[in-house]
């Protein structure tokens, strides 16, 4: 019963999905570079002008965000 206890307990103290740390270093980069392309189209849709280019990079963003969480 004790055992039983103990492994209950420590199930509930290790994370359920990996940290980032653990990840392998190629999902790392690929995170990181898709995280640096969306700070660069939130910039550039802040200052955009052009609502078809609006659109276009709004699409994109739509399409980094869904790739990111598919990564996590």
């Amino acid at each position: 019963m004790e055992a039983q206890m103990e492994s209950s307990r420590s199930d509930r103290m290790t994370p359920a999905s990996p940290s980032p740390a653990d990840e392998p270093a190629e999902v790392r980069r690929k995170r990181e570079s898709l995280l640096l392309a969306r700070t660069r189209l939130f910039e550039q849709l802040r200052v955009s002008p052009s609502p078809r280019h609006r659109e276009m990079m709004e699409r994109a963003l739509r399409d980094l965000e869904k790739i990111l969480a598919q990564l996590h």
